[in-house]
């Protein structure tokens, strides 16, 4: 039952930060997609606009990796460590899916803006950075979690 708890954990993290960097970048391609029907001439913006949220599943991955290599998953291991390594994973979790959503969103719409002509490609990356900021501390307790187990 302990070791269960453990690797849905380990699921969720991965699982749900992955689906919230998919729809994060999706926002960004289909924006990118519509933009270069305006000014093609930006790719390289929109390119980049478009994969900042594919990091969320990044950091999903990594706080599976850390777990799972900490030595933690074994049949020892206590029903408060499988529960915390659960916590972990609907937080890390939880977390991706929303923050690479929102940041696919505030992408979408710089995308949108420079296409229109505005030089916004600067400040579109700096609030991009606010929903990655949750993100990044999601991950950080994923770390100081496994560290207490």
């Amino acid at each position: 039952m302990e070791i269960t708890l453990a690797y849905f954990g380990l699921g969720l993290m991965v699982f749900l930060s992955g689906i919230g960097s998919a729809i994060g970048v999706s926002i960004g391609g289909q924006s990118t997609i519509g933009a270069l029907k305006r000014k093609d001439d930006a790719f390289g913006n929109y390119m980049l606009l478009s994969a900042l949220p594919s990091t969320q599943g990044l950091y999903g991955f990594a706080s599976f990796y850390t777990i799972n290599a900490s030595g933690i998953l074994t049949d020892g291991i206590t029903m408060l460590q499988g529960a915390a390594i659960l916590g972990a994973g609907i937080m890390m979790g939880g977390v991706g899916l929303i923050s690479a959503i929102q940041q696919g969103k505030v992408c979408g719409n710089g995308i949108n803006a420079i296409a229109g002509g505005h030089d916004v490609f600067g400040k579109t990356l700096i609030l991009a950075v606010f929903p990655e900021l949750y993100a990044i501390i999601a991950f950080a307790a994923t770390f100081l979690i496994n560290a207490s187990l």
